[in-house]
């Protein structure tokens, strides 16, 4: 297994992983949904607020994350990590979350404070994410489902409590993705 960043050149095979998997797991709309979704998150690559990383078995992408960045007020560096997705076949081995542990070592070399996601918490507390109130970060838009907020400090010190809402990249400032 090769885990790697990925670049905009790769979108449109990162674009149908996410399309394949999420139509086979949650429908065709989902399917739609989250193609466009990374359609826009891959044209905004740029090795600061969008990176992209990637599994890979003999050349073939099994398995892509996003991390984007959410800007405070306070200078504290946040990114939120969304989507994730691993192709049908090979779900189930541990390989989500060997490419979010490699993700996250990637931003704690970056010197990253803290990362987010909005997710299943069964799932996201295997790689370290623990329950996140909004009392000390919010969402850059209101949660439909606030138990899945979930947060980590990848620099050893209590996640800080930030008083604003943060902005996001344009394509999360659509409520339909919380």
């Amino acid at each position: 297994m090769i885990y790697r960043a990925f670049y905009a050149s790769q979108q449109t095979e990162v674009v149908g992983l996410f399309s394949s998997v999420f139509a086979a797991s949650e429908g065709e709309k989902e399917g739609v949904m989250l193609a466009h979704l990374t359609e826009q998150l891959s044209s905004l690559l740029d090795d600061e607020s969008v990176l992209g990383f990637a599994a890979y078995e003999d050349e073939t992408l099994i398995g892509a994350i996003f991390f984007s960045r959410l800007q405070f007020e306070t200078p504290v560096t946040v990114y939120m990590l969304s989507p994730v997705a691993v192709a049908t076949e090979q779900q189930g081995k541990g390989i989500g979350q060997a490419l979010i542990q490699f993700g996250l070592k990637a931003l704690k070399a970056r010197s990253v404070e803290v990362v987010i996601t909005y997710g299943d918490p069964a799932y996201y507390s295997k790689v370290g994410f623990e329950p996140l109130s909004e009392t000390v970060i919010q969402a850059p838009v209101k949660l439909s489902m606030p138990f899945g907020w979930l947060g980590q400090s990848l620099d050893g010190q209590p996640i800080p409590v930030m008083a604003d809402r943060p902005s996001c990249v344009e394509p999360f400032k659509d409520p339909v993705y919380w």
